[in-house]
C-alpha cells in the first residue's frame, strides 16, 4: 500500500520527503536575508552612504559624490578627502573650480572651458593631483613661471594654505630631447620646473616649506604615447599633489 501511495498517477514514484529541498532552500533565503540586515545595521553610516552612491552611478563615468556646493580648490580637497573613495572628476566641476581665475566679459564661457582643458584633476596613490600643461605655467624648455600663471598658482596657494595635506609638486617633459644651454636633459627641466613652482609657493606666498617634496620625472611617466604633437603636449605637465594622510 505504501508504495502504491508513492507512485504518482503516471506510475512515477515520488519522494515524500522531496519538498524539504525547497524547504531548506527557502530557509537559507531568509538565512542570508537576515544576515545582510544585520550587517547593514552594524555598518559605518558615512561609508554605507557612499556605497549607495557608488552602486547608484556605477554605469558610465562617476562624479565626485560632494560636488554640489564646492566652492574652492581647498573646500573640494576636504571633501574629496573624507570620502575615502576615488570617483572622475566632473569637467563641469573643475571648471567651477577655477572660475575666479577668468575676468567676466566677452567669451566668458570659452575662456573658462580653455583653461578647465588644460589642467586635469586625478586621484592616484600618491593623492589628489591637479595637473597643469606645461603651456599655461611655461614657455616652451623654459623653467621660469610666466607672470599669467601668476593668478593659478595663487588660487592652489590659498587651497594649500587651509588644508593640512603635504604637498609634492612634479615635473613632466616629453621624449624629444632637449637642445638648450640652459638645461642638459630632460630630467633636469621638469626638476626645475618643479622648483620654480616650489619656490614660489614658499618665497612669494610664505608657505610652510616643511609640507613640501618636489621632483622631476623628466618623459618617464607619460600619460600618453609620444606620438603625435598634441600627445606630447599633454605629456608636458607639472603636478600638484595634495598627498593622502597615512593610513587614508
Amino acid at each position: 500500500m505504501n508504495r502504491r501511495k508513492n507512485h504518482g498517477a503516471d506510475g512515477q514514484y515520488m519522494d515524500p520527503s522531496r519538498w524539504m529541498v525547497t524547504f531548506s532552500d527557502l530557509v537559507m533565503l531568509l538565512l542570508t536575508f537576515f544576515v545582510m540586515l544585520l550587517t547593514m545595521s552594524s555598518m559605518d553610516q558615512k561609508k554605507l552612504k557612499e556605497i549607495f552612491i557608488y552602486l547608484r552611478e556605477a554605469i558610465g563615468e562617476l562624479e565626485f559624490a560632494g560636488a554640489r556646493g564646492i566652492t574652492d580648490i581647498a573646500n573640494f580637497v576636504r571633501q574629496y578627502s573624507e570620502t575615502h573613495v576615488s570617483y572622475v572628476i566632473d569637467r563641469r566641476l573643475l571648471a567651477d573650480l577655477f572660475i575666479p581665475l577668468v575676468e567676466p566679459g566677452e567669451n566668458f564661457e570659452q575662456r573658462l572651458k580653455d583653461l578647465s582643458e588644460l589642467i586635469d584633476i586625478t586621484d592616484d596613490e600618491r593623492g589628489i593631483v591637479f595637473s597643469f600643461q606645461e603651456n599655461i605655467l611655461f614657455n616652451p624648455g623654459e623653467a621660469r613661471i610666466k607672470h599669467e600663471a601668476f593668478p593659478v598658482l595663487d588660487v592652489l596657494a590659498e587651497a594649500i594654505d587651509s588644508c593640512p595635506n603635504d604637498i609634492l609638486i612634479m615635473g613632466h617633459t616629453d621624449n624629444i630631447p632637449i637642445h638648450s644651454g640652459l638645461f642638459l636633459s630632460n630630467w633636469e627641466l621638469s626638476g626645475y620646473r618643479g622648483l620654480s613652482v616650489l619656490e614660489y609657493f614658499l618665497k612669494q606666498k610664505g608657505l610652510s616649506p616643511s609640507r613640501f617634496s618636489v621632483g622631476g620625472y623628466g618623459p618617464s611617466r607619460p600619460l600618453h604615447p609620444n606620438d603625435t604633437p598634441k600627445n606630447r603636449a599633454l605629456n608636458r605637465r607639472v603636478e600638484i599633489i595634495f598627498k593622502h594622510a597615512q593610513g587614508v
